[in-house]
């Protein structure tokens, strides 16, 4: 069973969905690619553990601390290749950023051979399906350019400010 929460940010209203187990999403209501593909509309609006967590994160995010994983657990449902750029994504510091093509190199690191270019990586930052927590805001272009975000460019600076990134 889905379940899925609202959280009013101040950057705009965030869903949560949890499978009752992992956070699986977190999404700004009209951020692309909303939803993942859940069908949310027979998700159970409610509360358990990982959304209670999920806010939790956030509240502490959204203060301006650094906030800890705690009992978060994270799961997202993607494909073998964007879950190897997720792990990644949640090793990027808070208040640092990555490129593209940095995240590439770290794949090939971790797991050899040619496992894609700065293109196909930033399809699979594109998609990630846990905005914020799994930090994809930090990723940025080769030349220090704020590339696309799901969520908005805009936000995408407001986030990086609220953890002191220079932009």
């Amino acid at each position: 069973m889905l379940i899925k929460s609202d959280y009013e940010s101040p950057l705009g209203n965030l869903l949560l969905l949890s499978d009752g187990t992992a956070l699986i999403g977190v999404w700004f209501s009209e951020q692309k690619y909303y939803g993942a593909g859940y069908h949310l509309e027979e998700a159970v609006t409610g509360q358990d553990l990982m959304i209670d967590e999920a806010k939790r994160w956030l509240d502490e995010y959204f203060m301006g601390h650094i906030p800890t994983m705690g009992q978060l657990v994270l799961a997202p449902k993607v494909t073998d290749f964007r879950k190897k750029v997720c792990e990644v994504l949640i090793t990027i510091p808070y208040g640092e950023t990555m490129t593209y093509q940095a995240i590439v190199d770290k794949l090939r690191l971790l797991y050899g051979g040619d496992i894609g270019s700065a293109r196909a990586v930033g399809g699979a930052v594109g998609h990630n399906p846990i905005s914020i927590i799994m930090p994809c805001h930090r990723v940025i272009g080769s030349n220090g350019s704020l590339t696309g975000y799901a969520g908005g460019v805009n936000r995408k600076v407001e986030l990086l400010k609220i953890e002191g990134t220079q932009i």
